[in-house]
């Protein structure tokens, strides 16, 4: 069973992060250890109270994109969840591509918001749906494998729709929901997939579908 999540906020809009912090610590299994509202407030709460996960904004002093790895070369264990009105694919690719494990459109609501922590705390990854297919239309897998060969034709048909169902935004849970499986399952699924598609997250191997010609 997970313990407490040890969260700390950063955003440079003192309504808004105060109402986050809010709704956090009014939810069972988090703690709010910190706040600020520049790059330089999340370097230091990173060091200071060792956050399970730093809750970070974009636009902010300093910069939210250039604290994602500093933190982690010195913590690589915290884990990075962006928070942000940016729909733009350059920045959902930087935090990304920087080592962040979440990125969360500004809107979503207190419930949603404390699930996605709580994925992202069990070691998984999220990107917000609407961006997902903007994502995958916008970058380009990085691989040295033949353009003639299929990598996804080393998937069983199970795994292939696991895949697809991952890449269109959904959670592990949800992708459980639909295919009426234990999430248990969904994972072992996405790890034989992982490995046979030789990528380390879900939104890898959602690019290696898409590269593919199999997103729909």
């Amino acid at each position: 069973m997970m313990g407490t999540i040890r969260v700390a906020v950063i955003d440079d809009h003192p309504l808004f992060r105060e109402g986050v912090t809010r709704s956090l610590a009014e939810t069972d299994g988090f703690a709010i250890v910190g706040q600020g509202s520049t790059k330089d407030d999340a370097l230091r709460i990173a060091e200071d109270q060792l956050p399970d996960i730093v809750l970070l904004d974009l636009s902010m002093p300093g910069g939210g994109l250039n604290a994602i790895t500093p933190i982690l070369e010195r913590f690589p264990s915290q884990k990075i969840v962006v928070l942000t009105v940016s729909e733009a694919s350059e920045d959902v690719a930087k935090a990304l591509n920087s080592g962040a494990k979440g990125y969360v459109l500004k809107g979503v609501g207190s419930r949603a918001l404390s699930e996605i922590l709580t994925l992202v705390a069990s070691g998984e990854s999220y990107v917000s749906p609407t961006l997902s297919a903007r994502l995958l239309s916008g970058l380009s897998v990085v691989s040295g494998r033949p353009k003639d060969q299929n990598p996804i034709a080393s998937l069983t048909s199970r795994e292939q729709e696991v895949l697809r169902l991952v890449a269109s935004g959904l959670s592990n849970k949800r992708v459980a929901l639909v295919l009426d499986l234990h999430e248990k399952t969904i994972k072992h699924h996405l790890t034989r997939i992982f490995a046979k598609l030789k990528v380390s997250n879900r939104t890898e191997a959602a690019m290696v579908l898409r590269d593919a010609g199999e997103v729909r």
